[in-house]
């Protein structure tokens, strides 16, 4: 649930994976989103507009693991998620993979992204 920028956010979103469009997008009579759904890499995602004033915060409690295909991809991915957000942790090896890092966009939303060891 999106404050006013679900519609920005599955633009941002789409823009950075293959495989991935909004597929469905209706609106309030206020032009936020009464209910969408997109697909990332060919997962199906679906997100609305908080229209009644509460404050729901996401946490990194809940992540979107995505695993990449190539070290490009990583570190495009990683580049555009953490500009204007939070590294949670830094792009780097680790024991399960070629490079792994943890980060919080500019809307709040975790990610976990793994590149596998080859």
């Amino acid at each position: 649930m999106f404050s006013g920028k679900a519609e920005e956010a599955m633009n941002f979103y789409t823009s950075l994976f293959d495989q991935s469009e909004i597929k469905h997008l209706f609106y309030h009579e206020d032009g936020t989103v009464l209910h969408a759904s997109f697909t990332l890499k060919g997962q199906t995602y679906m997100c609305i507009d908080n229209r009644n004033g509460d404050v729901h915060k996401f946490t990194p409690a809940m992540s979107l693991f995505v695993t990449c295909d190539t070290e490009e991809e990583i570190d495009r991915i990683f580049e555009k998620l953490s500009k204007g957000g939070q590294v949670l942790m830094p792009l780097a090896a680790s024991p399960m993979s070629e490079k792994f890092a943890w980060v919080e966009d500019q809307y709040g939303i975790s990610w976990q992204l793994n590149l596998p060891q080859s």
